[in-house]
């Protein structure tokens, strides 16, 4: 099994790389994880859009 990580400020962003990657993927996808984090910077909010594709070999 091999694993691709994905960490994107942006949900689209992070959307279009994971299509991408997976319209191009010739393996079979054993699961997908996802996660939304957010803190403040300053004034600032800041977040990030992760996800971890699981796939075969």
């Amino acid at each position: 099994m091999k694993v691709k990580l994905f960490d994107f400020e942006d949900e689209v962003d992070l959307e279009k790389a994971m299509n991408q990657f997976l319209d191009d993927l010739e393996s079979d996808i054993v699961d997908i994880k996802y996660q939304i984090c957010s803190f403040a910077q300053g004034e600032e909010q800041i977040y990030s859009f992760s996800a971890m594709i699981i796939y075969e070999k």
